[in-house]
């Protein structure tokens, strides 16, 4: 008899736009490691500094409970609408 395994379902999906103590950044993977969901997170570039990009967009790895959908700032009726739409992208 085989014993199935329960992954919990992660809070946000690739491409949700959230928000962190560091700012905000766009979902682009996440993972499941030492039993919490991982995120990582692409954040925009500022303005171009007069020297030049050496790089890539600052991307970093972040716990769940660090991160916070932006569509919570919105109003309710548009919360349902954006859950909804989530729910179907995710």
């Amino acid at each position: 008899m085989s014993v199935g395994v329960f992954l919990p379902v992660p809070k946000f999906c690739k491409g949700q736009i959230v928000s962190f103590v560091g700012g905000e950044g766009v979902i682009k993977n996440y993972r499941f490691e030492s039993g919490i969901w991982e995120y990582l997170v692409e954040m925009p570039m500022g303005p171009k500094p007069e020297m030049g990009r050496v790089g890539y967009e600052t991307m970093i790895w972040l716990s769940e409970v660090d991160i916070s959908s932006l569509i919570n700032h919105f109003s309710g009726k548009l919360l349902n609408l954006e859950q909804k739409n989530l729910d179907k992208a995710c």
